[in-house]
């Protein structure tokens, strides 16, 4: 852990944790700093982890790990009550998992909504919690670090009255707040808009929001159901995970509604495999789908310290015949990150912006999905001027915004020389 992070961290690192098994209050004072610090520091999640011989607290922040301090083994135990407690679970039940969630209020009094997760591991229960600072929710267009005609491709899919609009990747790479980006713009007073998820992250007032309950028998499917009888203009689906909701939420795309959902997968082709592979005929896809994205997110430099770097001719010509750099616009400006970092970052970092891969179907595209393979599909939508995420990603480091080696880590290269 960086000095600069750690000295940003008082509570956290001189004696916060050292005596708390002395008095329960105590217990209730850290678990408050800690949280007051994690939402000043824009931290996503928080991991309490038990092992054998020790007790670690580790901060997520711009998607990375961060271990911030080793409370006393022995008070291990009185933390998972206590976090437990807040989140109103079963603190006798530590054979099986649990989730909750509870609201804490910060130094700036606004409410924060803490989602928790315990898992029983060999020395204790490891909890999570999930931090969602509406203050840290950005649903601007221009600050999600969509290309201009990315962009337009993603408002004119939304524009149209019906059709399937997917947004792809791993767990956390924005595939929500992509989709919330899309529903506020969508939310207005003569649409009805409905969502089912699993659980719901972002609060949107006008947006009837339905969250999963497992123990009422409440699913995917289910909700999706029942949406078709509420006279709906827009439905969103966090997530399609099985034949049976990708059934529904397609019926609903062809028959007068705009259906947006997500995916885990690799690439904008690659959706439309994973839905092949989980049952959906091609030609409903073909009929249904008009826009799907890949996204991922990467660290941006930090502008107050990030240090001028020349990437070597090889590098460049690399770039150049596997992604087109030359008709990218770009000049090369490049930087990389200072990892002492400063008071505004974290080793050189500070925040993230998407990288986004946009496969509008067209027709030609619709005629690969009939025929062709996910590899086929590739081709033809970058024949037609799609940009995949490697190229996307290199534009952003063309441009200052992030490094190279920040976007090696963050998505697949196709050349082993690019990775160095």
């Amino acid at each position: 852990m960086s000095s600069t992070f750690t000295a940003q961290l008082p509570h956290l690192t001189g004696t916060r944790f050292a005596n708390i098994h002395h008095d329960d209050d105590a217990i209730i004072q850290a678990i408050n700093h800690l949280l007051q610090d994690a939402i000043a520091q824009q931290i996503s999640d928080i991991h309490f982890e038990p092992y054998e011989t020790f007790y670690r607290v580790r901060f997520r922040r711009d998607g990375l790990l961060i271990e911030i301090g080793r409370p006393p083994l022995d008070v291990s135990a009185r933390l998972t009550v206590r976090l437990k407690v807040m989140a109103e679970l079963d603190i006798a039940e530590r054979r099986l998992p649990q989730d909750g969630r509870f609201k804490f209020t910060n130094d700036s009094k606004t409410d924060i909504d803490i989602r928790v997760s315990t898992c029983p591991t060999l020395f204790g229960e490891k909890i999570v919690l999930r931090l969602l600072d509406p203050a840290q929710l950005n649903l601007e267009w221009d600050q999600l670090g969509y290309d201009p005609k990315q962009k337009q491709l993603f408002l004119d899919a939304i524009a149209r009255p019906q059709g399937m609009v997917l947004v792809t990747g791993p767990t956390g790479s924005g595939k929500t707040v992509s989709l919330y980006t899309a529903l506020r713009q969508l939310n207005t007073t003569d649409k009805n808009l409905l969502t089912v998820e699993d659980p719901v992250e972002i609060y949107l007032p006008g947006v009837n929001q339905v969250m999963v309950n497992r123990k009422a028998g409440l699913h995917f499917p289910q909700a999706l159901r029942a949406f078709l009888r509420q006279d709906p203009d827009i439905m969103m689906v966090g997530e399609i995970r099985d034949l049976e909701t990708a059934d529904i939420a397609i019926k609903a795309a062809q028959t007068g509604h705009l259906v947006l959902s997500t995916l885990h997968t690799n690439s904008a082709a690659d959706t439309l495999v994973r839905l092949f592979n989980m049952g959906v005929a091609p030609f409903n896809l073909a009929a249904s789908v008009s826009l799907i994205i890949s996204q991922r997110l990467a660290r941006c430099l930090c502008s107050h310290c990030k240090i001028p770097h020349t990437l070597p001719d090889t590098i460049l010509e690399e770039m150049d015949i596997l992604y087109k750099t030359d008709k990218l616009g770009m000049t090369s400006n490049t930087f990389q990150a200072n990892t002492d970092g400063c008071q505004h970052c974290h080793q050189g970092y500070s925040g993230r912006i998407g990288i986004f891969e946009v496969m509008p179907i067209t027709t030609a595209v619709r005629e690969k999905i009939l025929t062709g393979t996910a590899t086929e599909i590739a081709q033809q939508a970058e024949k037609e001027g799609m940009l995949t995420l490697q190229a996307t990603g290199f534009k952003k480091v063309l441009a200052g915004m992030t490094s190279l080696s920040e976007l090696s880590r963050t998505i697949d290269l196709r050349d082993n020389a690019l990775k160095k």
